[in-house]
């Protein structure tokens, strides 16, 4: 039987009373008074074993016990590729030729890492080392260049005749971006944009007029920043389209950095919901070869991209394309609050700019619903035609239109569900590629498959029938494509396929044997229906490895709330963030995690769900989908409901404990943006609305702010944050500690000095957030400092 601290102080308080009655006793009395301390002491202990298979479960430890899940292919023909695969021998390297269905490996290992061996002198070296970068291969593929370690190597790998390369080029600078051809590398030095000739080592000086927070290509984002330039290389040809940042209005943010004497302050520009002076992009296209550099009329433009996150992807400022052989430039301009984007033409002779074509939502756009997925929009200038990419009908489909009038000619893709991203366009065939979610009503709405179809919305064709996730790269003369695919419990098959979608060979099948040796179990995926008891909503449970159906366990939901991703993540195989989930339930929970209203690659009316009030953070339907699984299954003691997050999910758990303390007992809270009035100004204004202040004294992000809603904590919270956390900055935490100490309500903190964003995996806050639970979901005492 477990006694709680009420039950333990009424027994003590008994045995007080009763020994005053008993002169022989007296010495006793003051021993029998128990504190907080001992209280603790009297709790079961936990099992150190299980934290020891926790631990092994961790995503650090398993991702190492996965083998031969993806392939990444480098076509060096539009019929030969080569690729790199993990294996327990080693890294292997093998050679496909998709024309006549063959497979080997690209050298030999053993002979290759004798000849490196004999070349620098080291006997260790053995075949299961040989760590090759930066490989190039001849179209024969019989000469390779590549790096190992830090020299240069170049092979014949019919001889295995092996040469040292002395790399005659420039010495590349720090933070700095190639050109397509890399003959330039592109880079920032005093506020001005360079170039370095990587073929003669001359620095180029391109601007000459960046001052101090008016920068050239500067990467100030707020919530993120680096030394690197934010531009766009045309892909042939040396042009840049890139901005001169005007920053200097804006307010600064403010961090102390732990020192050992005095503490520092960092400062930075930061512009918050409502600022009146915000960045400001003033558009420049410079031509390298020439030296010339082009204002364009128009702007200045709001530091915006036209989908969810940062103005970059990959190494590439979105929004913007080359067209006509360099002489215009194509890019999409976004309002601050997000509600209207609109396609411009700059020509590059005049810099005069001509707006083609406009689109407002009352809530916000996205012109791809993946976080950080390039925007959906192609413009074909030659044919006179754009792609566009709207939720106009609540659904996000691609549609044609005129690139004079910007007139929709018509729809490319229509129906109840999502394309995903444009993988490639034919143009000769007038053919799109693309990932599509939710085309199948009888598999999981959020598994991405490949489909193709004409521009006129004619020849739909479906190239990855398997069921499962897909991730796909076709070759330059899309002929074949290599396709990766799998399930939430299943394990990844790479395959060739023809342009058809038939699959001509096997290239790879996952090796999980060690991850499943280790205790590893597939999470269960399920359905349940959200608040208003009709949406379907989707989810994944995760059971100890010992698991049984004849106990009781408390459940845990692991959350992030969007609105740019859900918690479950991809579709397909991972480790990466379920592997801190399936730890916590070695411990002996059962966890979950759901993607509730407010998550993308539904339906548009999904997504915006709870714009206008963050703080929902879809908590209803995580409630009804923990409350429904608990109907379904005895096993889930749903009275013992806790919750944790991490950024938005350190928010959304927060904002659980405070608004349902009936429900959630137990929550940790880690790195949150707890008001987002003190949250950067792009997320904000797009996903709370825009900033306004109402007669009563209240604002439009009154309602989200944590630091108002503390009254009604009754369960366990632990905070954490970061000091040096330049993405969301502490102070919003800070208040919400403010708030609870005004309100006399208990709480537990942890303050990591010195730790940016990025700190919820570090073992001492994984140990903590198990021993939370341990403690007050499971009433045991945790392993006292597990090493972990």
């Amino acid at each position: 039987m477990k006694l709680n601290h009420k039950v333990v102080l009424l027994i003590s308080t008994f045995v007080v009373l009763v020994q005053a009655c008993s002169p022989a006793k007296e010495t006793v009395i003051e021993r029998e008074i128990i504190t907080e301390e001992r209280i603790v002491d009297r709790l079961p202990q936990f099992d150190e074993e299980r934290y020891e298979r926790a631990a092994a479960m961790t995503s650090r430890n398993v991702s190492g016990l996965v083998y031969r899940t993806s392939v990444n292919a480098e076509w060096i023909s539009d019929s030969v590729f080569w690729y790199r695969v993990n294996a327990p021998e080693g890294t292997e390297y093998k050679l496909v030729n998709a024309e006549a269905l063959e497979s080997r490996p690209l050298f030999d290992r053993e002979r290759l890492a004798s000849e490196l061996a004999a070349a620098k002198e080291d006997s260790g070296l053995e075949p299961e080392d040989l760590h090759l970068s930066r490989i190039e291969l001849d179209e024969s593929a019989t000469r390779m260049n590549f790096h190992y370690m830090d020299s240069a190597w170049t092979v014949n790998l019919d001889t295995y005749s092996l040469e040292r390369v002395t790399d005659d080029r420039a010495k590349r600078p720090s933070a700095s971006l190639l050109s397509p051809d890399e003959k330039y590398a592109a880079y920032i030095q005093d506020h001005n944009l360079w170039v370095r000739n990587m073929e003669t080592g001359e620095d180029i000086r391109l601007t000459s007029d960046g001052t101090y927070r008016f920068g050239y290509a500067t990467d100030s984002q707020g919530w993120t920043n680096s030394d690197r330039p934010i531009l766009k290389w045309s892909g042939t040809g040396h042009m840049i389209a890139t901005y001169q940042l005007d920053e200097r209005k804006v307010g600064d943010m403010h961090l102390l950095r732990t020192a050992d004497e005095r503490p520092e302050v960092v400062s930075w520009p930061y512009a918050l919901p409502g600022d009146e002076e915000v960045p400001m992009h003033h558009r420049v296209v410079i031509d390298v070869e020439n030296r010339e550099l082009l204002r364009l009329n128009s702007g200045p433009y709001h530091q915006r991209t036209s989908n969810c996150c940062g103005l970059t992807r990959g190494s590439d400022w979105a929004d913007n394309s080359f067209v006509d052989e360099n002489r215009k430039l194509a890019y999409v301009s976004t309002s601050r609050d997000y509600k209207e984007v609109t396609l411009k033409i700059a020509d590059l002779e005049t810099g005069e700019v001509r707006e083609v074509y406009s689109e407002r939502d009352e809530k916000f756009i996205e012109t791809n619903l993946n976080s950080r997925g390039v925007p959906n929009w192609r413009v074909f200038y030659d044919e006179g035609v754009f792609v566009w990419f709207s939720r106009q009908s609540d659904w996000g489909h691609l549609y044609l239109h005129d690139l004079e009038t910007g007139e929709r000619l018509n729809s490319i893709t229509e129906g109840e569900w999502n394309v995903s991203d444009i993988l490639a366009v034919d143009q000769a065939d007038q053919r799109i590629w693309f990932t599509a979610v939710g085309m199948n009503p009888d598999r999981d709405p959020y598994q991405e498959y490949v489909y193709s179809v004409k521009w006129d919305g004619s020849g739909l064709k479906l190239h990855t029938p398997d069921e499962g996730h897909h991730s796909v790269t076709k070759s330059p003369g899309g002929r074949f494509f290599v396709d990766t695919y799998s399930t939430v419990e299943s394990a990844p098959v790479t395959v060739l396929r023809d342009e058809f979608g038939e699959v001509l060979m096997k290239l790879e099948e996952a090796d999980l044997s060690r991850l499943f040796e280790a205790g590893w179990n597939f999470p269960e995926p399920f359905t349940a229906k959200a608040r208003d008891g009709e949406t379907d909503i989707y989810g994944l449970i995760f059971k100890p490895s010992d698991f049984d159906p004849e106990k009781s366990y408390p459940i845990i939901n692991s959350i992030y709330p969007g609105p740019q991703i859900g918690s479950v993540g991809t579709r397909g195989f991972a480790t990466t963030r379920r592997g801190q989930a399936q730890a916590l339930a070695e411990l002996g929970f059962i966890v979950v995690q759901v993607d509730a209203l407010g998550t993308p690659m539904r339906s548009r009316s999904f997504h915006t769900a709870y714009y206008g009030d963050m703080s929902d953070n879809g908590l209803p339907d995580q409630i009804a989908a923990m409350k429904q699984l608990a109907e379904r299954h005895h096993y889930i003691d749903i009275e013992r409901a806790g919750m944790y997050g991490h950024s938005g999910g350190g928010f959304a758990t927060a904002a659980a404990l405070l608004n349902y303390p009936e429900f959630f007992k137990v929550g940790v809270a880690g790195a949150g943006n707890m008001d987002n009035r003190g949250y950067t100004f792009y997320w904000g204004e797009k996903f709370q609305g825009p900033f306004e202040e109402f007669e009563d004294g209240t604002d439009s992000f009154t309602n989200q702010a944590l630091q108002l809603q503390v009254e009604n904590l009754k369960g366990k919270l632990l905070i954490s944050y970061g000091t040096m956390d330049n993405n969301v900055n502490p102070n919003t935490t800070r208040q919400l500690i403010d708030a609870l100490i005004e309100h006399n309500k208990d709480f537990d903190l942890i303050v990591m000095p010195n730790r940016n964003h990025g700190y919820a995996n570090e073992p001492y806050k994984l140990r903590r957030t198990w021993d939370y639970f341990v403690r007050h979901l499971l009433n045991m005492e945790p392993p006292k400092e597990f090493e972990l």
